[in-house]
């Protein structure tokens, strides 16, 4: 391994440089870039050898192309997070008191008669503190299961993490081939080829660059973009944006030592001493509106992954530096709607519903808690000072701590703490399962808004059709090929500019490979258009790469690389007379319109007049693309020096070298030397996908930059519109026209007019693609808001994926910053995976809605009984012990048994739900009430009646009896059984269907009645239970499997009877932009906030996510790390 002569610190002096100060640095201190690149052991041309021993060495000596991570929190320290809960501390305090008082010695005479504790025989006195123990034994599992659940569930977002940064490839030269590697293999020495839409991973100086300027927003704030050159300022740094153009880089620094690392280092380590100088009050604030898993480093996760969690980085490992540092120098870029002060975007629809109607809940919940303690209170009071006229006792302390504990039990049931779980619990689900579907999710609650799209303006190339590009049209010499002609079949003189026009105006990464197994077609690599040319050459049999090898990259002179303004490329080569020839490329129209003259039969040149341009669009061009056909142009013009003959009129004549960045004065004046008619099939799948959407609700648009006769015609045969169809087909110059007043402002009620029937926009902008999708979301033309998705590849159809409700980026043919912007990465760029996220997206929606279904029936029953106790026989049928397992079955069981149930493609049969339909639906709460009734009935008979009816002793009065622990075990079995009923929403009457293809499901029932055995069974101490016979066991099933009769009726019942105001989590989201979200995962508060985290509990919800690892890991495919 060779030694190095020049030191990362002189490395990082110099890259502190800009501009001329740079150049001249470069010049003088190491004698120019070439001499550097000897200095670094590399070659310009052929990169790094790519020896193991070579890289190891640089790494160790210059660093590695990541930052080192943040230290994961420990167990104890995710311990102690846990036990910051409000509700559990109360739980601690109460259960503490009881077990201290049960220890006390009762006073003398306070054995017998009195009436101290609810539920207690005077005998079991010293039974009381078993109760405490229980509580607290609960509340230690719930500390500890919590703790190691955050523990291993961020190890499991952390390895999904992974997975999307080993996405994130760069492309660098060793031993002179180009090859995509990892950004975090990238080192010292390397050579990265860089290109249009890429995210810059290291820093570097520009070997050769054409047309490249640089996005240094995210590291200077500007946000004019920066003209990069070796002339000019050759200084590339991590984390910018290429914004245009390509060229070949030396990387000089990375990770910490680039200029990005740096400040990413200087802020972690003024967050770090601000943490420490924050004092005890802020550490407990932080505590109260953090979860244990938010991020707590200054990374902005919306940036990178909303799936990242705080201590989410590997401990052995670094964070990529491409990753890194976009993050690090841009900490006010986020999502749509966020500021500087990292106010993030409107809340999802699913989520504004849910904090709205877990608040309402709360309210009741809580208030019901306060009522039924302040009941048992009060009477005892009276019985105690008014009825018996006696002091006070230690008994009757302990049965104030145990009224209170009903009262936090109730509230606990009562608050619906399973929500944030069920929401997360599904979106994780769905989002694992969404990979399988090439839908990568960045962004969480995307998963759940494409559940409500009501529109999808999407891409054509790619995403509609197969992107594998072949020319099967051509247009030379006067004559219109309907087949690929041979190379002696077209005039000399145009088959030659075609040949040399072809290979050297295209980008040199294009190319085309030999197929990888036999009877394969040819492997296309880089920009499909310019590959079906390169075919085109390859076709009429010439190598384009032995043009390339006499004029390589580095030879030419000048390049306008494509852009979606231009929508041409122009290269200026040398000629050997000492003139230049430019050759352009692109869109016909355009090209043509920059044309004065054309190559007519055997290649004479013919004046070409706008007439003549018109008919050639008419002859040739409309034609072409009335068969789906894209056209592009070929042109060329010579610029020859004054004293040399002119061959012909078109050639310019200079005195002094052209100004080169007079782009419109050079691309002028042309001549046309051919048009070609490329083929991009339309996927075969295309067409039913679209068809689904629109039987679900959901518009489709196609937003173009093709030709709007390709674009009409594309569109017809995806079936986005039809033949009879009043729909309106505009291009980009149209549909500003249209909706922009006299001065030239857009105004929302012009766009109002277009938007509802436009369907197909050809030879957009971004800027179109982004008018128009802010224009349809923010239109009040409909009753509820346009719920929108859009696709995008370019770097600048950033602006429009950000503001749209879901942005899906390419996986394939979308650049970086496209993907950074989005949403959801479509990893096959198929039209199909959107429709896929929108089945699973409406999944989710309906899901969460079962999830309702089946804990408010148990909120409701458990409530009013232990409220009816209270007032009836100053007791609570349901011990708190009791509650709590009901409650681990509602909120832990439960959402992972219906939140985890695949998607089926009915989901697509019915519209989107809407922005302002109740999330509780008629339907719903006529099965919420009905089964609350009938269960209600039953616990009501047991309670009064069932002594008579079963032959038992009364259970009042009484610690343990066969009376309670029966109504305690028929409440839940019907509730097992009405499980089965939740799984259907819509008032389906075969509730089985699809039971079996989640097993899941019947594995939770069959775990969850398992255990109820054994709790009854054997669980006397702890769950103060009693045996119950065969009959009694049978008759509690018999009432559970009544509730599965129950909703047969209850479904036979009209909804329009039910009255619209039986709806909850209805109203206008909009009022809950400043509520936190309710997934667990996300980078704000929680529900806590909202209701002064009042229900925030318990051991449920550490078991909850415990059993989801274990199940998940059993029934679907594990990430691959």
């Amino acid at each position: 391994m060779a030694s190095f002569t020049v030191s990362v610190q002189q490395l990082r002096e110099l890259m502190e440089t800009r501009g001329a100060e740079a150049i001249q640095r470069i010049r003088d201190d190491y004698g120019g870039v070439q001499e550097l690149c000897k200095k670094l052991h590399t070659s310009p041309t052929d990169g790094l050898t790519g020896d193991e021993r070579d890289l190891e060495g640089r790494r160790n000596f210059y660093g590695a192309n990541s930052i080192p991570p943040k230290p994961p929190k420990t167990f104890l320290q995710l311990v102690w997070e846990a036990l910051q809960d409000m509700t559990l501390i109360i739980l601690q305090v109460a259960a503490f008191v009881s077990l201290v008082l049960a220890f006390i010695e009762p006073e003398h005479g306070e054995g017998e008669g009195d009436h101290g504790l609810p539920g207690e025989e005077g005998g079991d006195s010293e039974a009381g503190w078993i109760e405490g123990v229980a509580i607290l034994v609960s509340v230690v599992i719930v500390v500890l299961v919590t703790a190691f659940n955050d523990y291993t569930k961020e190890r499991q977002f952390r390895g999904l993490q992974n997975r999307i940064e080993q996405e994130h490839t760069f492309a660098v030269i060793r031993r002179g081939e180009v090859k995509q590697i990892g950004v975090a293999e990238i080192v010292v020495g390397d050579i990265c080829q860089v290109k249009y839409g890429d995210l810059l991973p290291a820093d570097g100086i520009i070997i050769q660059s054409n047309d490249l300027k640089i996005d240094e927003s995210t590291l200077t704030g500007e946000s004019d973009h920066v003209k990069k050159g070796e002339n000019q300022d050759p200084m590339l740094f991590s984390g910018t944006h290429v914004m245009e153009g390509s060229g070949k880089v030396l990387v000089t620094a990375v990770g910490v030592n680039s200029q990005a690392g740096i400040i990413l280092t200087l802020l972690g380590a003024a967050h770090t001493e601000g943490a420490k100088e924050s004092g005890g009050k802020k550490k407990k604030k932080d505590r109260q509106r953090r979860h244990p898993s938010q991020n707590a480093d200054c990374r902005n996760n919306q940036e990178l992954s909303p799936l990242t969690t705080g201590h989410d980085e590997e401990a052995d490992g670094g964070i990529p530096m491409q990753d890194r540092s976009d993050a690090a120098t841009s900490p006010t870029k986020d999502k749509a709607g966020d500021d500087e002060s990292g106010h993030r975007k409107e809340k999802s629809v699913l989520q504004a519903k849910l904090t709205k109607l877990a608040i309402q809940i709360g309210y009741v919940g809580s208030a019901i808690a306060v009522l039924t303690v302040l009941i048992l209170v009060v009477r005892h009071l009276i019985q105690v000072f008014a009825v018996e006229g006696r002091a006070w006792k230690n008994s009757d302390t302990q049965h104030m701590v145990n009224c209170f504990i009903i009262g936090v039990t109730v509230l606990v049931v009562a608050v619906p703490e399973g929500l944030p779980l069920a929401v997360t619990l599904s979106l994780a689900y769905s989002v694992k399962k969404m990979m399988k579907d090439n839908n990568l999710v960045r962004h969480l609650d995307a998963c759940e808004t494409m559940g409500n799209a009501t529109a999808i303006c999407s891409d054509k190339t790619g995403t509609l059709t197969t992107n594998r590009m072949t020319c099967v049209q051509s247009y030379v010499g006067g004559v219109h090929y309907k087949s690929t002609p041979k190379y002696s079949d077209l005039p000399q003189a145009a088959a030659e500019k075609i040949v040399n026009g072809i290979s050297v105006n295209s980008a040199y990464t294009t190319r085309i490979m030999p197929p990888e197994q036999p009877g394969e077609q040819p492997k296309q690599v880089g920009n499909k258009t310019e590959c079906a040319l390169l075919g085109y050459v390859m076709d009429i049999g010439k190598d384009y790469q032995r043009v390339r090898d006499e004029i390589p990259e580095e030879q030419l002179y000048k390049v306008y690389t494509f852009n979606s303004v231009r929508k041409s490329m122009s290269t200026v080569i040398k000629l050997p007379n000492g003139g230049f020839r430019v050759y352009t490329k692109g869109a016909s129209e355009i090209v043509l319109k920059k044309c004065t003259s054309i190559l007519g039969p055997n290649a004479k040149l013919l004046r070409f007049q706008p007439e003549d341009q018109e008919k050639l669009v008419h002859d040739v061009i409309e034609p072409m693309a009335s068969n789906g056909l894209r056209t592009i142009g070929l042109a060329f013009k010579d610029y020859i020096p004054e004293g040399v003959e002119k061959v012909d009129n078109s050639q310019a004549v200079f005195t002094e070298e052209p100004n080169w960045d007079d782009e419109d004065n050079i691309i002028s004046g042309l001549t046309a030397v051919a048009i070609f008619g490329i083929e991009d099939p339309v996927r075969p799948e295309v067409p039913e996908a679209i068809r689904k959407c629109q039987r679900a609700g959901i518009t489709v648009r196609m937003v173009t930059g093709d030709n709007v006769n390709t674009a009409r015609s594309i569109a017809l045969k995806c079936g986005i519109i039809k033949p009879t169809d009043d729909y309106l087909v505009l291009e980009g110059k149209e549909f500003n026209r249209r909706i922009r007043d006299a001065n030239g402002d857009i105004q929302q009620h012009l766009i109002d007019k277009v938007w509802p029937r436009l369907r197909v926009l050809a030879r957009s902008s971004p800027t179109d693609k982004y008018n128009l999708v802010k224009g349809i979301i923010d239109s009040t033309v409909s009753d509820n808001r346009e719920v929108v998705a859009v696709t995008g590849d370019g770097t600048n159809d950033g602006p429009a994926l950000k503001k749209a409700d879901v942005g899906f980026a390419m996986g394939i043919a979308g650049t970086d910053v496209a993907k950074e912007a989005s949403d959801i990465i479509l990893t096959d760029d198929n039209f199909t995976s959107i429709v896929k996220a929108v089945m699973w997206g409406r999944n989710v929606y309906d899901s969460i809605a079962k999830f309702l279904q089946f804990q408010l029936t148990v909120n409701t029953v458990a409530v009013i009984v232990a409220f009816t106790g209270a007032c009836a026989i100053q007791d609570s049928p349901l011990k708190a012990v009791q509650m709590l397992w009901v409650n681990l079955i509602m909120d832990t069981l439960a959402s992972l048994a219906l939140a985890t149930e695949l998607p089926t493609p009915n989901l697509l049969l019915r519209k989107p739900y809407g922005r302002t339909k109740p999330l509780i639906s008629r339907t719903m709460m006529k099965n919420i009430l009905g089964h609350a009734v009938y269960q209600l009935f039953v616990i009501f008979t047991l309670l009064f009646f069932g002594p008579n009816i079963f032959g038992y002793e009364t259970g009042m009065g009484v610690r343990v009896s066969e009376h309670f622990t029966m109504i305690f075990n028929t409440f839940v079995m019907m509730t097992l059984f009405n499980e089965i009923n939740a799984r259907k929403i819509h008032g389906e009457r075969n509730i089985f269907e699809g039971l079996f293809t989640n097993p899941i499901f019947y594995s939770i029932l069959v775990i969850t009645a398992v255990a109820q055995v054994i709790i009854v069974q054997y669980g006397s101490v702890f769950f103060q239970t009693k045996e119950l016979s065969i009959d009694q066991w049978l008759w509690c099933v018999f009432f559970g499997c009544g509730t599965l009769v129950w909703g047969q009726f209850i479904t036979s019942i009209p909804t329009k009877r039910i009255p619209k105001t039986f709806t909850w989590g209805s109203g206008p989201v909009e009022e809950l932009h400043a509520h936190s979200s309710l997934v667990e995962d996300g980078s704000s508060g929680s529900l806590s906030q909202d209701v002064k985290r009042t229900g925030q509990i318990l051991w449920i919800r550490g078991l909850t996510r415990l059993q989801t690892q274990a199940l998940e890991g059993s029934t679907s495919d594990p990430i691959r790390i």
